[in-house]
């Protein structure tokens, strides 16, 4: 295979809604330029993209595909990325390592909320954006509908370069403005037929073209002012107007495909080739240091790791970006995030799941290798002494989490190998040991997220796991002082056990002062500080714990004891077992035996004292508070809003986002557990939404008594 200059390459993010035809247009572009010599089908399970045993179960794409394809001496690298909301890792992933982005719509269906998604992506990266319509055969398309929703949603930078003569099963022939020729083709696609245009469709073709010019001449000064003074630019001069409205964004052009049945795709790929800005033409790119990367071939190497797949009898395949320099078969690199050394011993460049050898790809070039020692996703790999690091890659907060447990407890340990090491496939994935919740918890991006790890976990890798409601982190507080005494004594001859404590505790706010008398029952306690500990909980919030032990009635070597008992009791609060934070204690008295008296007696004591004088002061459970923002169709706006209300949310705020309604809402996470399953319910899978933690505030009082409750017959069956 030939090898590629920067000046040469082009790399592009495949994105769309799940349903308007990725996989089937990367067959078509595959075997339009000659990479593949039969196109695959979704149905028959042998496409290039989608070849994952999981993705053929479900029929989903799981994964980004990584391919290219060669077109008029120029090569274009593209990403291929799954079109459900739950595999957005992907799409951020492709973004970040591409230079431009074809979001594709489906005929019937037009502006999706895929489609905004992925568009809010590109608008948060300031990558350049063409809309492609697909599945101009379906009867229910209307394609002066489809632009007139992308104009609703994308104000008037959206420009029509084709329009199609008819949409529906007669689908076969469109107009295109920018060559001002008529493209048609016989049954079964490929080569299109080229004509002038027909007289019925001059006067709207012209009409179309000169929309076109006028927006190719807003990006260039110099062709504004040709444009001006002859109303007519050279076609090398639109599209180099058209390569400077995509690089600012001020524009975004429309094109036309029917990829399953392969009309339009060469033309397609002609426009990317001709059109579409080189890795060169982009804003240069800077590392974890915000130094500038210049993507210069001949500049030291560095390679940005962006994904991992792993794959039976190979393992791992690491896919990277040329970030600077000419990587060549051999080379050994420093992994810089990782300390280590490794030898790049074969290079590929991907097309699906084959691999065609290379012997050296260039700065801005995207390509494989195997059988790496220690590299993982988001690594880089550089030349001796470069220290380059990149961490421009942000992925979306998880929206949907499970606890899991292999079925045989034996498997525990290997079901954490496996998932960690899927982790390095889809960095959304996200596993933790809670020390808090006692539970493992998988976190994602929705239902099928997770019911996908599950399937891959059972089918891959032979185990049985369970998936279960994860705990809620709640936390335990109190909102009044309260004193109590506790003495631990125990006698079995020999050396006993003695240990009483005397203490106060009380809310803790930040910066009160320290206390100096408090009354119980009519008696006034009376307080001096001898010592003072501010201990920040790693959970949040503070335990301060004061000694005011006067007269030597506990020994202050038992202080530290008397602490730990305390902090034990805190890690698994009185009410629930939760966290307990913002508590000030204030030992005040106690006894001790000359004998009997040691450190774990004092523990005992503090533990027990603490716990209840905790329950006598105004205890109250926290929960976690979540900010929750719905992008939503409007015919769904009611519903969604009442569902939104059953969960105990709050609606904090309402705007319209281009065609869809943006709701804000403050719901508590436990409320939350099977949301994104029931919104996709609700709005047929046309909403999305985020989630990100807000606070901790107080529970009803009727759901505090109910997890108490729940709580106490737990302990009791337990024991």
């Amino acid at each position: 295979m030939k090898v590629y200059q920067t000046n040469e390459i082009k790399n592009i993010a495949l994105l769309g809604n799940h349903g308007a035809g990725k996989t089937t247009l990367t067959e078509s572009l595959l075997y339009g330029s000659g990479v593949i010599k039969r196109r695959g089908t979704v149905e028959a399970h042998n496409t290039v993209s989608d070849y994952f045993p999981v993705e053929q179960e479900y029929g989903y794409s799981v994964f980004s595909t990584v391919f290219h394809v060669e077109w008029n001496n120029k090569k274009l690298n593209i990403i291929d990325c799954p079109g459900s909301d739950d595999f957005v890792g992907a799409a951020v992933t492709a973004l970040n390592v591409t230079d431009a982005a074809v979001i594709l719509l489906n005929g019937q269906y037009g502006v999706e909320v895929g489609t905004q998604n992925h568009f809010r992506y590109t608008e948060k990266l300031q990558k350049p954006v063409i809309f492609l319509v697909n599945q101009l055969d379906n009867e229910k398309c209307d394609y002066d509908q489809i632009l007139e929703q992308l104009r609703s949603s994308y104000g008037q930078g959206i420009v029509p370069i084709q329009y199609p003569l008819e949409t529906g099963p007669n689908f076969n022939s469109l107009i295109d403005v920018l060559l001002m020729k008529k493209y048609s083709w016989k049954s079964e696609g490929g080569a299109p037929i080229i004509e002038d245009i027909p007289a019925d469709q001059k006067e709207k073709a012209e009409a179309w073209h000169k929309v076109l010019v006028e927006a190719a001449a807003e990006h260039d000064e110099s062709l504004m002012e040709k444009f001006f003074e002859s109303d007519e630019l050279t076609e090398d001069e639109m599209r180099e107007g058209i390569r400077k409205g995509l690089i600012s964004r001020g524009m975004f052009p429309v094109f036309c495909v029917c990829a399953k049945k392969d009309m339009g795709v060469r033309r397609l790929m002609e426009f990317l080739g001709n059109v579409v800005p080189f890795v060169s033409d982009m804003p240069v790119l800077q590392n974890s240091k915000g130094e500038d990367v210049p993507t210069d071939s001949n500049g030291p190497v560095s390679l940005y790791f962006f994904k991992t797949g792993i794959e039976p009898h190979i393992g791992g395949v690491q896919y990277f970006k040329v970030m600077n320099g000419t990587i060549k078969e051999g080379t050994d690199l420093e992994n810089a995030d990782r300390g280590s050394k490794e030898r790049i011993a074969q290079l590929f460049v991907p097309a699906g799941a084959t691999r065609i050898p290379i012997s050296e790809l260039h700065a801005g070039d995207i390509g494989c290798t195997v059988k790496l020692k220690d590299v993982k996703t988001g690594n880089a790999l550089n030349d001796k002494g470069l220290s380059w690091t990149y961490n421009f890659v942000k992925y979306p907060n998880p929206k949907y989490s499970r606890a899991i447990k292999a079925v045989n407890e034996a498997d525990m340990e290997k079901m954490i190998t496996v998932l960690n090491k899927m982790r390095e496939e889809d960095p959304t994935w996200l596993v933790e040991q809670s020390k808090e919740l006692r539970q493992t918890i998988v976190r994602g991006q929705g239902e099928f997220h997770l019911r996908t790890l599950k399937w891959r976990l059972e089918n891959n890798e032979g185990l049985q796991v369970e998936y279960g409601e994860p705990r809620i982190p709640y936390r335990e507080t109190i909102t009044k002082a309260a004193r109590a005494d506790y003495r631990h004594k125990k006698q079995s001859g020999g050396a006993g056990q003695f240990g009483e404590v005397h203490l106060i505790v009380e809310p803790y706010t930040e910066g009160m002062p320290d206390p100096t008398t408090y009354k119980f029952n009519g008696q006034e306690y009376k307080i001096n500080v001898k010592s003072k500990e501010e201990i920040p909980l790693e959970w949040g919030g503070k335990l301060v714990f004061i000694n005011s032990v006067v007269g030597g009635a506990i020994d202050t070597r038992f202080m530290p004891a008397i602490l730990k008992g305390i902090m034990g009791r805190m890690e698994q609060g009185p009410l629930t077992g939760s966290y307990a934070r913002d508590v000030r204690v204030i030992v005040y008295d106690g006894k001790m035996h000359p004998v009997d008296s040691n450190e774990i007696s004092f523990m005992l004591a503090g533990r027990h004292a603490f716990s209840d004088a905790f329950k006598n002061a105004g205890p109250k459970i926290l929960e976690p508070i979540y900010d929750v923002v719905v992008l939503v169709p409007n015919d769904f706006m009611g519903d969604v809003m009442s569902d939104i209300q059953g969960r105990r949310g709050i609606i904090m705020g309402m705007s319209s986002e281009k065609s869809y309604q943006k709701l804000q809402a403050k719901v508590p996470l436990k409320e939350m557990s099977n949301y994104s399953t029931a919104l996709s319910s609700i709005t047929g899978g046309r909403a999305s939404f985020t989630m990100k933690f807000a606070s901790y505030e107080l529970v009803p009082g009727d759901v505090q008594d109910k997890l108490i409750k729940e709580f106490e017959a737990q302990e009791a069956q337990e024991e």
